[in-house]
This record gives C-alpha cells, sequence and structure tokens, in this order.
C-alpha cells in the first residue's frame, strides 16, 4: 500500500511538472506579437507562433487566428504575406 501511494504521488508530480511547462511553452506572448512585421511571409509567422489554431481563406487572402476568444493573434495575408495582424488578452 506505501509503494502505491509513493507511486501516485511521484506520478501527480510529473504531471503536474508536464502541465506548467506546457503552459509556460506558449508561443501567443507580447513579445512574439511583437516580432510580427508587414509584409512578412506566412511561413515566417508560423516560425514564430506555430501552426494556426484556424485558418479561413478564399482567392488569395487568408485569415488565421491562433489562439482562443480571451487571448489570440488574428493575421491577414494576402498572397502569403502580412497585411493587418491585431492581438486580444497579451
Amino acid at each position: 500500500m506505501i509503494k502505491f501511494n509513493i507511486v501516485k504521488k511521484a506520478l501527480a508530480c510529473v504531471l503536474s511538472l508536464l502541465f506548467l511547462f506546457f503552459l509556460g511553452c506558449s508561443k501567443l506572448t507580447r513579445e512574439n506579437y511583437d516580432k510580427l512585421e508587414m509584409g512578412m511571409d506566412y511561413k515566417k509567422v508560423v516560425e514564430i507562433l506555430g501552426e494556426a489554431d484556424q485558418c479561413d481563406g478564399a482567392l488569395g487572402m487568408k485569415n488565421c487566428t491562433w489562439g482562443t476568444d480571451t487571448k489570440c493573434i488574428n493575421v491577414k495575408f494576402v498572397n502569403d504575406k502580412v497585411i493587418l495582424f491585431s492581438g486580444k488578452g497579451l
């Protein structure tokens, strides 16, 4: 029974550390937002922010969002070049 409790506590510690690690690895930061520039390629934006959570596009235009309603970065592209970007909750 004692070994089970030790394993249970160790597993809880490992899971907590993993949660904190992934929570701290968010690329949705003010620092990364400040790296974005008009005319930047889509590939470069993905290098900075990671893959977008959502992208919609048509006729050479694309609107991509990283994050959620409370904390997000939205970037609009024409021919894979940034024409407008905004952030919320950063």
